[in-house]
Protein backbone atom coordinates (compact mmCIF):
# COMPACT_ATOMS: atom_id res chain seq x y z
CA UNK A 1 0.00 0.00 0.00
CA UNK A 2 1.23 3.28 -0.70
CA UNK A 3 1.15 6.39 1.11
CA UNK A 4 -0.11 9.64 0.45
CA UNK A 5 0.08 12.87 2.15
CA UNK A 6 -2.79 15.50 1.45
CA UNK A 7 -1.39 19.42 1.48
CA UNK A 8 -4.05 21.83 2.22
CA UNK A 9 -1.91 24.87 3.04
CA UNK A 10 -2.87 27.99 0.89
CA UNK A 11 1.15 28.76 -0.49
CA UNK A 12 3.60 27.34 -2.75
CA UNK A 13 6.26 27.90 0.08
CA UNK A 14 4.39 26.33 2.75
CA UNK A 15 3.58 22.91 0.76
CA UNK A 16 7.11 22.78 -0.30
CA UNK A 17 8.37 22.87 3.23
CA UNK A 18 6.26 20.37 4.30
CA UNK A 19 6.87 18.09 1.14
CA UNK A 20 10.72 18.24 2.06
CA UNK A 21 10.03 17.41 5.49
CA UNK A 22 7.77 14.09 4.27
CA UNK A 23 9.13 13.34 0.96
CA UNK A 24 10.84 10.16 2.40
CA UNK A 25 8.39 8.65 3.95
CA UNK A 26 5.69 9.14 1.33
CA UNK A 27 4.62 7.73 -2.47
CA UNK A 28 2.60 10.35 -3.74
CA UNK A 29 2.21 14.33 -3.04
CA UNK A 30 -1.08 15.68 -3.18
CA UNK A 31 -1.85 19.21 -3.58
CA UNK A 32 -5.07 20.01 -2.43
CA UNK A 33 -7.75 21.66 -3.97
CA UNK A 34 -7.45 24.94 -1.96
CA UNK A 35 -4.39 25.22 -2.30
CA UNK A 36 -4.25 25.12 -6.10
CA UNK A 37 -7.25 27.31 -6.08
CA UNK A 38 -4.98 29.80 -3.86
CA UNK A 39 -1.41 29.27 -5.77
CA UNK A 40 -2.75 28.43 -9.31
CA UNK A 41 -1.52 25.41 -11.16
CA UNK A 42 1.95 26.76 -10.25
CA UNK A 43 2.60 24.74 -7.45
CA UNK A 44 1.95 21.49 -9.39
CA UNK A 45 5.25 22.82 -11.20
CA UNK A 46 7.22 23.61 -8.50
CA UNK A 47 6.27 20.96 -6.63
CA UNK A 48 7.42 18.26 -9.25
CA UNK A 49 10.72 20.25 -10.21
CA UNK A 50 11.20 19.73 -6.29
CA UNK A 51 10.29 15.83 -6.46
CA UNK A 52 10.79 14.27 -9.67
CA UNK A 53 10.73 11.17 -8.11
CA UNK A 54 7.48 11.38 -6.48
CA UNK A 55 4.17 10.94 -7.81
CA UNK A 56 2.29 14.49 -7.96
CA UNK A 57 -1.61 14.69 -7.46
CA UNK A 58 -3.35 17.77 -8.74
CA UNK A 59 -6.78 17.30 -6.72
CA UNK A 60 -8.66 19.51 -9.25
CA UNK A 61 -11.97 17.96 -8.04
CA UNK A 62 -13.22 18.98 -11.74
CA UNK A 63 -17.01 18.59 -12.61
CA UNK A 64 -16.80 19.79 -16.42
CA UNK A 65 -14.65 20.25 -18.66
CA UNK A 66 -12.64 17.43 -17.46
CA UNK A 67 -10.19 16.70 -21.11
CA UNK A 68 -9.22 20.52 -20.79
CA UNK A 69 -8.88 21.15 -17.20
CA UNK A 70 -7.12 17.35 -16.70
CA UNK A 71 -4.74 18.18 -20.04
CA UNK A 72 -3.82 21.52 -18.42
CA UNK A 73 -2.83 20.23 -15.39
CA UNK A 74 -0.91 17.23 -16.47
CA UNK A 75 1.06 19.85 -18.46
CA UNK A 76 1.55 21.65 -15.49
CA UNK A 77 3.74 18.43 -14.53
CA UNK A 78 0.43 16.43 -12.57
CA UNK A 79 1.22 13.20 -12.62
CA UNK A 80 -2.88 11.92 -11.50
CA UNK A 81 -5.49 14.33 -11.53
CA UNK A 82 -9.04 13.78 -9.73
CA UNK A 83 -12.46 14.52 -11.37
CA UNK A 84 -15.75 14.26 -9.04
CA UNK A 85 -17.54 11.03 -8.74
CA UNK A 86 -20.81 13.14 -9.28
CA UNK A 87 -19.51 14.14 -12.10
CA UNK A 88 -21.06 12.96 -15.71
CA UNK A 89 -19.62 10.30 -17.95
CA UNK A 90 -18.52 12.45 -20.47
CA UNK A 91 -16.59 14.25 -18.08
CA UNK A 92 -14.48 11.46 -17.07
CA UNK A 93 -14.41 9.80 -20.22
CA UNK A 94 -12.78 12.98 -21.50
CA UNK A 95 -10.10 13.34 -18.84
CA UNK A 96 -9.31 9.76 -19.32
CA UNK A 97 -8.64 10.80 -22.90
CA UNK A 98 -6.48 13.49 -21.69
CA UNK A 99 -4.59 10.95 -19.30
CA UNK A 100 -3.67 8.53 -21.92
CA UNK A 101 -2.61 11.30 -24.09
CA UNK A 102 -0.06 12.30 -21.60
CA UNK A 103 0.74 8.51 -20.37
CA UNK A 104 -0.70 9.61 -16.70
CA UNK A 105 -3.66 8.60 -14.42
CA UNK A 106 -6.92 10.07 -13.72
CA UNK A 107 -8.49 9.43 -9.94
CA UNK A 108 -12.05 9.47 -9.41
CA UNK A 109 -13.10 11.08 -6.15
CA UNK A 110 -16.29 9.57 -4.52
CA UNK A 111 -16.76 12.08 -2.05
CA UNK A 112 -21.07 13.19 -2.17
CA UNK A 113 -21.81 9.78 -4.54
CA UNK A 114 -24.31 7.63 -2.13
CA UNK A 115 -23.58 4.08 -3.51
CA UNK A 116 -19.73 4.21 -3.76
CA UNK A 117 -19.03 0.82 -4.30
CA UNK A 118 -21.25 1.05 -7.57
CA UNK A 119 -19.96 3.74 -8.83
CA UNK A 120 -16.67 2.88 -8.28
CA UNK A 121 -17.18 0.25 -10.78
CA UNK A 122 -18.63 2.30 -12.97
CA UNK A 123 -16.24 4.78 -13.35
CA UNK A 124 -13.05 2.33 -13.55
CA UNK A 125 -14.73 0.78 -16.11
CA UNK A 126 -14.68 4.62 -17.99
CA UNK A 127 -10.75 4.14 -17.65
CA UNK A 128 -10.22 5.72 -13.57
CA UNK A 129 -6.72 4.56 -12.42
CA UNK A 130 -8.47 4.21 -8.98
CA UNK A 131 -11.00 5.37 -7.04
CA UNK A 132 -10.89 7.60 -3.85
CA UNK A 133 -13.22 6.39 -1.16
CA UNK A 134 -13.49 9.86 0.06
CA UNK A 135 -15.74 11.73 2.89
CA UNK A 136 -15.35 15.34 3.43
CA UNK A 137 -15.88 17.06 6.80
CA UNK A 138 -19.55 17.69 6.56
CA UNK A 139 -20.09 13.94 5.42
CA UNK A 140 -18.25 12.85 8.49
CA UNK A 141 -20.73 14.14 10.84
CA UNK A 142 -24.14 12.93 9.02
CA UNK A 143 -26.07 10.69 11.23
CA UNK A 144 -24.45 6.87 10.67
CA UNK A 145 -21.29 7.72 8.68
CA UNK A 146 -18.57 5.60 10.33
CA UNK A 147 -15.08 5.35 9.44
CA UNK A 148 -15.81 1.48 8.78
CA UNK A 149 -18.28 3.15 5.99
CA UNK A 150 -15.42 3.86 3.49
CA UNK A 151 -13.28 0.85 4.21
CA UNK A 152 -16.50 -0.96 3.48
CA UNK A 153 -17.61 0.50 0.40
CA UNK A 154 -13.79 0.04 -0.73
CA UNK A 155 -14.11 -3.62 -0.33
CA UNK A 156 -17.20 -4.53 -2.03
CA UNK A 157 -16.16 -2.21 -4.48
CA UNK A 158 -13.20 -5.23 -6.32
CA UNK A 159 -11.59 -2.29 -8.04
CA UNK A 160 -8.40 -0.24 -6.94
CA UNK A 161 -9.45 2.41 -4.56
CA UNK A 162 -7.68 4.93 -2.47
CA UNK A 163 -9.12 6.20 1.26
CA UNK A 164 -9.04 9.77 2.35
CA UNK A 165 -10.98 10.98 5.23
CA UNK A 166 -9.92 9.92 8.79
CA UNK A 167 -6.30 7.65 8.21
CA UNK A 168 -4.41 8.23 11.09
CA UNK A 169 -1.96 6.06 12.90
CA UNK A 170 -4.73 4.17 14.51
CA UNK A 171 -6.62 3.62 11.31
CA UNK A 172 -4.20 2.91 8.96
CA UNK A 173 -4.18 -0.54 9.39
CA UNK A 174 -7.62 -0.98 9.02
CA UNK A 175 -6.92 0.51 5.74
CA UNK A 176 -4.47 -1.72 5.04
CA UNK A 177 -6.79 -5.15 5.97
CA UNK A 178 -9.02 -3.71 3.62
CA UNK A 179 -7.36 -3.49 0.30
CA UNK A 180 -6.96 0.18 -0.12
CA UNK A 181 -4.02 1.05 -3.12
CA UNK A 182 -3.72 4.02 -1.04
CA UNK A 183 -4.02 5.68 2.34
CA UNK A 184 -4.29 9.42 1.90
CA UNK A 185 -3.32 11.26 5.23
CA UNK A 186 -3.74 14.75 5.49
CA UNK A 187 -4.07 16.26 9.35
CA UNK A 188 -2.36 13.43 10.46
CA UNK A 189 0.49 14.26 9.04
CA UNK A 190 0.73 18.53 8.49
CA UNK A 191 -1.05 19.11 11.36
CA UNK A 192 1.36 16.82 13.68
CA UNK A 193 4.01 18.77 16.02
CA UNK A 194 6.37 16.83 13.99
CA UNK A 195 5.15 16.21 10.23
CA UNK A 196 8.30 14.39 9.23
CA UNK A 197 7.73 11.90 12.40
CA UNK A 198 4.61 11.14 12.11
CA UNK A 199 4.92 10.56 8.51
CA UNK A 200 7.27 7.91 9.21
CA UNK A 201 4.98 6.60 11.69
CA UNK A 202 2.62 6.15 9.35
CA UNK A 203 4.74 4.80 6.77
CA UNK A 204 6.18 1.92 9.39
CA UNK A 205 2.50 1.02 10.14
CA UNK A 206 2.22 0.13 6.41
CA UNK A 207 2.90 -4.10 6.61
Amino acid sequence: MQLQVAIDFLTTEDALALAAKVADSVDIIELGTPLIKAAGLSVVTAMKDAHPDKIVFADLKTMDAGELEADTAFKAGADLVTILGVAGDATITGAVKAARAHGKGIVVDLIGVKDKAARAKEVTALGATFVEMHAGLDEQVEAGFTFGTLLEAGSTSGVSFSVAGGVTIATIGAVQDAGAHVAVAGAAIYGAADPAAAAAELRAAIK
